[in-house]
């Protein structure tokens, strides 16, 4: 029988995040100066501070650049941010070294096909509600919630809420 969300939810010391679509609605704004603007939401700022109060390391892997992703994580006290990644495997693989880490302890949250690598290499591979179908296909999660309105909030809630009870 397959291990189910929770389960898999249990092991994750590691919570990697994508930006676009994920953290934000996928969406991009520019201001009339050309820079970019993003959009995120409070309720997924405090469910990473939560997971990393909780000991489970959070990084972002993204295949743009933005200086506001740099800004809000800073915030939050995400310090692994990788943007303007063309290859987000190798990126993931270069992070588990560091941390020691094998990918039955990782969590990834994607929703388009250059996430698909990283949910397939994952413990608990997770697709946003609005998520393109072949990375709704290759999660073991599919949130309720759309990108950037709360679906990283739903998988911290998700992950804390296993880890308690698999060790409580």
């Amino acid at each position: 029988m397959a291990d189910t969300p929770q389960q898999r939810a249990a092991d994750i010391r590691l919570l990697v995040l994508d930006v676009d679509g994920v953290l934000t609605d996928g969406r991009l704004y520019f201001s009339p100066r050309g820079e970019e603007l993003k959009v995120f939401h409070v309720r997924d700022g405090a469910g990473i501070v939560q997971v990393l109060r909780a000991g489970i390391a959070v990084a972002v892997i993204s295949g743009r650049d933005s200086r506001a992703v740099e800004r809000r994580m800073t915030e939050l006290g995400v310090s692994w941010v990788r943007q303007g990644v063309s290859d987000k495997l190798a990126s993931l693989r270069e992070l588990l070294d560091i941390l020691g880490l094998g990918p039955q302890a990782v969590a990834c949250i994607g929703d388009d096909t250059p996430d698909v690598p990283l949910l397939a290499n994952a413990r608990l591979g997770v697709a946003v509600a609005d998520a393109h179908a072949a990375v709704r296909e290759q999660a073991h999660y599919v949130t309720r919630l759309p990108g950037g309105q709360g679906a990283v909030r739903e998988v911290c809630d998700l992950i804390l809420a296993s880890r308690g009870a698999a060790h409580s």
